[in-house]
């Protein structure tokens, strides 16, 4: 049986997956791999409108993956745990591993 504590530490830990199980939050997590960036920066790198760009990024604030600080006009957006990182890592790992099994199940056919 599952404790109160338990429970809450899963329920934290899917909120933070829920909160980068995004395509767009995936790729701004892949452009502040290499440090902090502006809005408009982030924007461009990715390909989208500065506005939607901006609504993922209030979304991983929320769930404590990013952080930002003003400089002027601009807002600063960063890694606020750059080890989120390692967890693309495995992913893509499952990945290969998956492509490598899907190889086999190909040339079985």
């Amino acid at each position: 049986m599952l404790t109160k504590g338990k429970k809450l530490l899963f329920a934290k830990q899917a909120a933070i997956a829920k909160a980068i199980a995004h395509p767009i939050r995936i790729a701004i997590l892949d452009c502040l791999k290499d440090g902090e960036q502006c809005v408009c920066g982030i924007a461009g790198h990715i390909g989208s409108e500065r506005s939607n760009v901006s609504r993922h990024l209030s979304v991983m604030v929320n769930a404590g993956v990013l952080e930002y600080h003003k400089e002027g006009l601009k807002v600063i957006y960063k890694l606020k745990t750059p080890c989120i990182l390692d967890f693309f890592s495995c992913i893509a790992a499952c990945l290969k591993l998956q492509a490598k099994e899907n190889e086999k199940l190909l040339k079985a056919l």
